[in-house]
């Protein structure tokens, strides 16, 4: 046998699930130099320095979540280490971060070629899964950069926070410059975001082979609607999620929605992602715009918490988000649009918020005390496999969402399958395993769980990245190997 044919390591008997095919295979993978190099029915034994029998487990390409939230409320390097633990004990091998300069995150405001070689150098040798950022530009002169952001660093997404214009993080701002850390004479507004806009199909023209891979994601909620009707709810007998969903009305989503949308089509900003939907009437207006604007080539994006959670979940403040965990017809509904090919992808929106920082001590019970956001990336694969199973969700369609619709968007053109000459990320999970979420069996430093008590069938219990075993049957293993992942190959 010559020398350049042995693998690294041989993974055998995995009932294979591939995004873009039908049905399940049984299969062997062979890995060399971190690459799925061979995949057949049958691989001898003897070409590999190690065996591993996968023992017929579903065989998922290494789920990317591509909205996760890392050091927002705690330091970044210590966030790092302890959640993208999490990640890997979900399957998760790629965390795709939004960040932004500001309050929470860096606590700093200024140039982001000052702001971000210090996230990228918090983050070094921290992450157990391979890591990339999305940017927010906040204040005029980040949208200068962001041609030095993707040149340099490799950063091709881009975020919109709609309703800081009027809101901070948790609420009501007349603080806004404060909050964002920007100029006096600055404004976080439509005007910004349009300019945003602008600067990003400039990048696109710069770049013409890349420009798929150049994207815009916006959060979608007008902050004017936030502030009168939480005035109202307030003054209200609603308590907990139900008064939260309330304040934050379906219909700013849409509202926002068709505002981001139509500036887009004014900027020929091509590349939408609308984040987050959470309700009906989110949906509605996503597909309406996509229909009024078919040059747009959008994006629709659910998360974990708002497919399995509503306002009734006993849990109350620790599932408080935005946007707001919703009553079970929008759960409903997201789910009929998962099912119709109407979602393009599922995230966590995964946000670690310890709980002595999430509830109020002196008022607990208090929803617009608590922070918002919580995590949630150790349940993301768990939590769409169990569901999704029980609503016949094929699991093709499931690593699809999961996997290559967001590595694809997002320029990982080595992540997303299971194909020969990618990334050897694969999760094994076992689809009739059921057991119930306990925050105390996670590795998050959280210390509870919106979904505690739930009862998932599907569980995942080895994870590899690159063809290494960094997740083994309830244990991370080894030190942190994930490596940043510069999204701008090719560029010259």
């Amino acid at each position: 046998m010559s020398q350049s044919l042995v693998l690294d390591r041989l993974i055998k008997n995995v009932r294979l699930v591939r995004p873009n095919q039908y049905g399940v295979e049984r299969l062997d993978l062979g890995i060399k130099d971190g690459k799925f190099a061979q995949i057949s029915p049958e691989i001898c034994s003897d070409q590999a320095k190690e065996v591993f029998d996968a023992q017929n487990l579903l065989g998922f390409p290494g789920v990317v979540d591509a909205h996760m939230h890392i050091g927002i409320y705690q330091p970044l390097d210590q966030d790092a280490i302890a959640e993208s633990k999490a990640a890997a004990m979900g399957g998760v091998t790629t965390s795709l971060n939004y960040i932004r300069t500001g309050q929470y995150y860096l606590n700093k405001g200024g140039s982001y070629k000052e702001f971000f070689p210090e996230v990228l150098a918090l983050s070094e040798e921290n992450f157990f899964v391979d890591y990339g950022y999305h940017v927010a530009p906040i204040s005029p002169q980040h949208i200068g950069e962001m041609q030095w952001l993707f040149e340099q660093h490799g950063v091709a997404s881009f975020k919109i926070f709609m309703f800081y214009g009027g809101y901070g993080l948790h609420g009501l701002s007349d603080h806004q410059n404060l909050f964002l850390m920007i100029n006096k004479e600055d404004r976080y507004d439509f005007a910004h975001f349009e300019f945003i806009m602008r600067g990003l199909s400039q990048l696109r023209e710069r770049y013409p082979t890349l420009q798929d891979t150049i994207s815009l994601s916006l959060h979608c909620e007008v902050a004017d609607i936030l502030n009168a009707y939480t005035k109202i709810v307030q003054q209200s007998t609603l308590t907990g999620l139900n008064a939260y969903s309330t304040a934050r009305p379906p219909h700013s989503e849409g509202l926002a929605i068709c505002i981001a949308s139509y500036l887009a089509h004014e900027t020929n900003c091509v590349n939408i992602n609308l984040l987050h939907l959470s309700s009906r009437k989110a949906i509605e207006a996503a597909l309406m715009m996509q229909t009024a604007f078919p040059h747009i080539n959008f994006r629709r994006e659910v998360t974990v918490g708002h497919l399995l959670l509503d306002v009734e979940t006993p849990i109350g403040k620790w599932a408080k988000v935005n946007p707001p965990i919703r009553p079970r017809l929008d759960v409903e509904y997201l789910w009929n649009a998962v099912m119709q090919n109407q979602v393009d992808w599922i995230v966590s929106d995964h946000a670690c918020c310890s709980a002595e920082k999430k509830a109020s001590l002196q008022e607990p019970d208090n929803i617009w005390l608590a922070k918002a956001g919580f995590g949630g990336t150790e349940y993301l694969l768990s939590g769409i496999v169990s569901e999704g199973s029980r609503r016949g969700m094929s699991y093709n369609h499931m690593a699809k969402l999961l996997c290559w619709n967001p590595a694809q968007r997002f320029g990982l053109l080595q992540k997303g399958d299971i194909a020969l000459g990618y990334d050897a990320d694969l999760v094994l999970v076992d689809p009739n395993e059921t057991y119930v979420v306990r925050a105390a069996e996670s590795v998050s430093q959280q210390g509870y769980t919106p979904f505690e008590g739930m009862e998932l069938t599907g569980r995942v219990k080895h994870t590899f990245l690159r063809g290494n075993l960094i997740y083994d049957r309830g244990q991370v293993l080894g030190s942190p190997q994930g490596r940043y992942l510069k999204r701008s190959q090719g560029l010259n």
